[in-house]
């Protein structure tokens, strides 16, 4: 997959410059933390590595996290694939001090990245990012 989706107007347009979907996206992270304020960080990437949006206020530089969410969620693909495991659905990273869950968006070159403080529980982060990432998974197919 690129980073590539299908606009309204149905032309190819990369995901990062489409204003239709870094708008869409811009919302659906504000919706996530409005429904969890345990919500540190969230970023929507493109499998090729680039930064469509991201919540501000993040400690963190957007490219380089772009980058190592796009690598991350390749290299579980490719562990599902060479373990027969079927789709590799989400990625979790778990510290001291909180949890990343990262999935794909549903049918589309993107991935959803959203980083947890320690207060909140890991279900409470899977049910908010899926549901998010099928939010975002409806508004691409509407908009094709």
């Amino acid at each position: 997959m690129n980073g590539y989706v299908v606009s309204g107007h149905a032309e190819l347009s990369p995901a990062h410059r489409n204003p239709e979907i870094i708008a869409r996206g811009m919302e659906i992270l504000v919706e996530m933390r409005e429904v969890c304020t345990s919500l540190v960080y969230a970023a929507l990437v493109t499998d090729d590595g680039f930064e469509v949006v991201r919540l501000p206020g993040g400690q963190t530089d957007g490219s380089r996290f772009a980058s190592m969410a796009s690598s991350m969620q390749a290299l579980g693909d490719a562990v599902a694939r060479e373990l027969r495991m079927g789709e590799s659905q989400y990625i979790i990273i778990a510290s001291d001090n909180g949890h990343v869950i990262q999935l794909r968006v549903p049918e589309h070159p993107l991935v959803l990245s959203a980083l947890f403080d320690d207060f909140e529980t890991l279900g409470k982060g899977l049910a908010i990012s899926r549901a998010s990432a099928a939010k975002l998974s409806t508004f691409l197919g509407a908009a094709s």
